[in-house]
């Protein structure tokens, strides 16, 4: 089971300010077959929007919820939906 997804998940901690978009992007383009984006939300949270192989955005919503990431992560609330494309590859907005 390898189909095409779309991943969009909700970090919330202390992840704005310290550089955690820019790992992320790190972190996406070492898996590879990932597109998308991380942004900074208003209430605090960074959004990440992942389309690609279904394990290479279950790999990266793993490293977002235990790995090695700045800052804290407390929390990740994600939904999964088929991908709507779009994305050349993966962006900081």
């Amino acid at each position: 089971m390898n189909e095409e997804v779309r991943l969009t998940a909700w970090v919330r901690g202390r992840v704005q300010g310290v550089g955690f978009r820019w790992f992320t992007r790190a972190k996406a383009l070492e898996i590879g077959d990932v597109s998308g984006f991380a942004l900074n939300l208003d209430d605090g949270r960074v959004q990440v929007v992942a389309e690609g192989p279904h394990a290479s955005c279950r790999q990266l919503l793993d490293w977002l919820r235990e790995g090695d990431t700045p800052g804290r992560v407390d929390g990740v609330t994600e939904i999964w939906d088929t991908p709507r494309g779009g994305y050349d590859s993966f962006a900081i907005r």
